[in-house]
């Protein structure tokens, strides 16, 4: 689990450091909830789509209450 860990978080880092390469000394948006935006989405759709669609197991797998769950499914529009 913990070289899965570092390996999301390498992955964040390297998409960070070349969004801000890639501004090319433009201001960059607010970042912090750009990232949490693009990272959030997809690990609820994996977690969902691993949970058949479950939303308590899929709340439960995130850490998360499931009313939580929909929200954010609704923030995200997914079905």
């Amino acid at each position: 689990m913990r070289g899965q860990k570092n390996e999301i978080a390498d992955c964040v880092r390297l998409s960070v450091e070349k969004y801000l390469q890639d501004l090319d000394g433009e201001s960059p948006c607010p970042m912090y909830e750009m990232v949490i935006r693009n990272v959030e989405k997809p690990l609820i759709e994996v977690v969902l789509a691993h949970a058949d669609g479950n939303q308590t197991i899929a709340a439960d797998m995130l850490g998360i209450n499931r009313n939580t769950l929909r929200k954010k499914m609704l923030e995200h529009k997914i079905k």
